[in-house]
């Protein structure tokens, strides 16, 4: 049975049950979802999360999905065991308030032995063993009661493996997991009444868990660990959260050994055998690298269509990493050639024939995929050569051990897997200190998590919105229809906590029953503007949707005390409106200009926009040319002077993706209603909850100002709109006007004059640098005169003020070269500029032959000048911040060549 197959088999299932009712079937979410605790979604139930937390009211009782699931902490085990991978699909079923233990266990018994004929799995009945967690007589007996199971084939266990909680207080329960009994060839046999509350590691390819349900029934509190916490109660409405992995379940239909071989993903190995002329199956390591190429390619692939593009932070740098891995082992496999244009659209058409989206966005995908795999065959040759000069350094040193910091140098600066890295050096003949790479890994690790707190904000406690919400109800959100409401107070805080009243010069938050401002989404800055009361006047600073429903403004209290009994008029800044329509209706005209000159597959990213100003993030793998530039921004005025239409309406998403409307990545909808905008109808049509002019004209104008690269495959457009691109050119105008003064010409000469101006000032740099180098070169001949004797060696010790590092070295080689070549020579310059001391040490082959070494001198003077260097036996440089000790470090030469010159 195909996975096709397999997953359609388990939706009819719950969309179409009698047992406890019809499920909702619901599309897999997107892997970027707006939580700021999750790089991606993790499992089946985090699209669901707000109605399991009590954030939102689910809009079903009962639903089931087949969700896109990417994790990514065991990165470095993917293909060395054949349990770990980073792309999975996650079939689940939820009961919100519905149905509990014993319809999720009819349900999940049923489909998987319901007979193949019958629209089931088939799997035997005597290979199953269902897991309950050791406190839950509960699930015990009614496991029995279902299945007629004896009960010594029913396994208990502890908190480890059947109590789910996230870590945090909330909700938790116990669960139940569905075992598959592989046989004896894949563990050893057991009794199923001797197992204590832990899997025996021997046996876990052997009782393959394939479901796992979760009776969320409990509200934990004072969790210390996931095995560690107080159950505080129980909940008001037990909920069933389910889980199984479609590919485990596909390779045991499928009659095959693990993940790897399955219908959808053992078609890039095949192919990786027949680029490589190696076969899966007759090495380990052969066939580690096979599945990393398989795994790897499918989950770049998904991240890829879902909005993700390679960098340097967070969801780019895991893709950037999954993508160099996948090219890296197929390089080890022996195929030098680039590697993603063969192996991605295999992945493509397995798994095209249920996410479609992949052969309609195919163009940029690969654009994005192959840019990437382009510049990591740049960055191999260039690490390596790092590698190289890291390695001999080492070696020099005496050492064999290459440091943590350098080997994560590598690594973090030049994109090296740390598994390349322990190759090569192993071919050096050295060993790397990984236990400091992987330390300085988890530093940045915990750099990036905190960083992404601070940007995007933790899961704020928003029980105290939830009450108002829950006693009131959700705002009325007028801003669509005016700029002014009449209001009352339902709700006063300051950091967090609920008050009576808020004093004058207090910064608070403040909840309406009816609001006209727009609160920040979107991309689109929240309003601004004031609410007054009798008495006194609030400043509005921001405008945020902390739960679904209910709008909080933050306030700063101007003059008088805001209590709950004032009468409250909202007034939103008319020309802070004004300004916000312009930037908004004017970031989807620039999307849509962009996809006329570049293409359809140069979709929006991102994007923000305040009062004059908007910027727009899209996929794109190369910079734009000026002439594009032009002609984004000549198509987007094009449609301000046609004065398009602006308009809007509601639509199911579905209806809203026939309809041709683009949704942004990583955003959630509602699928139950969307709102649609639409600029000169089909040319602009958007999923869009932001406000907008009437007609495009009413934009005023677009003035592009720049464009730019915000890392790999993510370029970045900015412009002005209304009044202020107006006065950005009026701007322009001026500074032509003055430069049009100074230099006497004409504007359409000014680039020309200007142009002849830069070159003449360059040729005159030239002519200077080299009078310069003259009288530098001039200066060595009257130090190789004077060169003091130190014993037999000829030393030129020289202090060169206002000397860069270039010139120090210069003059160093150059006096080097004017000393007699059959006596030992040694030249030592040092120079001080802009506040940096430069210092370089040159010698002959005599002096050298004396046992002198510049490398030597270089580190003897460096702490003097407060720095440090180093080099050859020949030549060496070092630099350091303290001029003031350049005669002592001078004087410290003399010395150490008279040692040594006399040894």
């Amino acid at each position: 049975m195909d996975t096709a197959e397999i997953r359609r088999r388990f939706v009819a299932h719950f969309e179409y049950n009698d047992t406890v009712g019809a499920h909702t079937p619901v599309p897999s979410a997107s892997l970027l979802l707006d939580d700021p605790n999750l790089l991606f979604v993790n499992a089946g139930m985090v699209p669901f999360k707000p109605y399991f937390l009590g954030q939102e009211t689910p809009p079903y009782p009962r639903a089931t999905s087949v969700q896109k699931c990417v994790r990514t902490p065991d990165i470095e085990d993917v293909g060395k065991t054949t349990r770990h991978g980073t792309f999975f699909e996650m079939c689940g079923n939820f009961s919100f308030g519905d149905y509990f233990k014993e319809g999720a266990i009819e349900l999940a018994w049923e489909l998987v032995t319901k007979p193949l004929a019958d629209g089931g799995w088939g799997l035997e009945e005597s290979r199953l063993y269902p897991s309950v967690y050791a406190d839950d007589r509960e699930a015990l007996d009614l496991w029995k009661k279902v299945t007629g199971l004896p009960e010594e084939r029913i396994l208990r266990l502890g908190k480890k493996e059947n109590y789910w909680s996230m870590g945090v207080p909330g909700p938790g329960g116990p669960c139940s997991e569905i075992l598959y009994d592989r046989g004896p060839a894949y563990g050893p046999d057991f009794d199923p009444t001797a197992l204590g509350p832990d899997m025996p590691v021997a046996l876990e390819d052997r009782l393959l868990e394939i479901w796992n349900l979760v009776f969320m029934q409990d509200e934990l509190s004072a969790v210390r660990s996931k095995e560690d916490f107080d159950i505080a109660g129980s909940l008001p409405k037990k909920n069933i959260d389910t889980g199984m992995g479609l590919e485990r379940v596909a390779f045991l239909l499928q009659g095959r050994e693990n993940m790897y071989e399955i219908d959808v993903m053992f078609p890039v190995i095949e192919k990786a055998e027949q680029l490589t002329g190696r076969r899966y199956g007759a090495d380990h390591g052969d066939d580690v690298r096979f599945r990393v190429v398989a795994d790897h390619v499918r989950s770049s692939m998904m991240l890829i269509a879902d909005g993700v593009t390679p960098g340097n932070e967070a969801r780019g740098y895991v893709l950037r990493r999954l993508l160099r891995r996948a090219v890296r082992s197929m390089r080890l496999l022996g195929y030098e050639d680039p590697a993603l244009p063969e192996l991605l659209p295999i992945s493509r058409d397995k798994m095209g024939e249920t996410y479609t989206d992949l052969h309609k966005d195919w163009d940029r995908i690969a654009r994005v995929a192959f840019a990437e795999e382009d510049a990591f065959r740049k960055t191999l040759q260039a690490g390596t050569q790092i590698f190289d000069l890291a390695a001999t350094e080492v070696r020099s040193s005496g050492a064999t051990v290459l440091s943590g910091d350098k080997a994560f140098s590598l690594h973090d600066t030049y994109g090296f897997p740390i598994d390349l890295t322990l190759e090569m050096a192993s071919e050096a003949g050295l060993t790397v200190d990984e236990q400091g790479f992987r330390s300085l890994m988890a530093e940045q690790r915990e750099r990036a998590k905190a960083d992404a707190r601070a940007k995007r904000g933790q899961h704020a406690d928003t029980g105290v919105y939830r009450a108002v919400l829950d006693e009131y109800g959700p705002t009325e959100w007028l801003a669509y229809e005016t700029l002014e409401t009449e209001s009352k107070t339902l709700g006063l805080f300051a950091e967090g906590i609920a008050v009576p009243s808020l004093a004058a010069g207090q910064v608070g938050e403040l909840v309406l029953d009816r609001t006209p401002f727009y609160a920040e989404s979107g991309g689109q800055a929240a309003d601004a503007g004031t609410i007054e009361f009798d008495g006194g006047r609030l400043e509005v600073l921001d405008v945020q949707r902390p739960v679904r429903g209910l709008v909080v403004h933050q306030v700063r209290v101007v003059d008088g005390e805001l209590n709950p009994r004032h009468v409250l008029h909202a007034r939103v800044d008319p020309e802070w409106r004004t300004g916000a329509r312009q930037a908004h209706s004017g970031t989807h005209v620039v999307h849509a200009a962009l996809r006329e000159v570049l293409g359809p597959s140069a979709l929006q990213s991102g994007s923000y926009n305040r009062p004059g100003y908007l910027r727009l993030d899209f996929g794109w793998t190369t910079g734009l040319s000026a002439e594009q530039v032009r002609d984004i921004e000549q198509v987007s005025n094009q449609a301000l002077r046609a004065d398009l239409p602006v308009g809007w309406q509601y639509m199911t998403l579905p209806e809203a993706k026939d309809w041709g409307a683009i949704a942004l990545f990583g955003e959630t909808y509602d699928d139950q209603k969307v709102r649609v905008v639409e600029i000169g109808g089909p040319w602009s049509r958007e999923l869009c909850g932001g406000t907008h002019v009437e007609h495009s004209s009413q934009i005023g104008t677009i003035v592009v100002t720049g464009e730019s690269s915000v890392g790999s495959g993510n370029r970045r457009i900015e412009a002005f709109t209304g009044v202020e691109g107006f006065a950005y050119l009026a701007r322009e105008r001026d500074l032509v006007s003055q430069l049009t003064g100074l230099l006497k010409t004409q504007p359409d000469d000014l680039v020309p004059r200007v142009s002849d101006l830069v070159e003449r000032l360059r040729a005159a740099e030239k002519e200077i640098e080299k009078v310069r180098l003259g009288q530098l070169l001039a200066a060595g001949g009257e130090l190789a005169a004077g060169a003091a004797k130190v014993g037999p060696v000829n030393l030129v010790a020289h202090r060169a003020d206002g000397a860069s590092g270039g010139d120090v070295r210069t003059l160093a080689l150059d006096v080097r070269g004017r000393l007699p070549q059959g006596e030992p020579g040694v030249v030592v310059v040092i120079g001080a500029a802009d506040g940096k001391v430069s210092v370089v040490a040159a010698l002959n082959d005599a002096a050298q032959a004396r046992g002198l070494s510049a490398n030597d001198l270089v580190r003897a003077v460096g702490p003097l000048v407060g720095g440090k260097g180093g080099g050859k036996a020949d030549v060496a440089q070092g630099g350091g911040t303290d001029a003031s000790r350049i005669d002592e470090a001078l004087a410290v030469v003399t010395a150490e060549v008279g040692r040594v010159a006399a040894g």
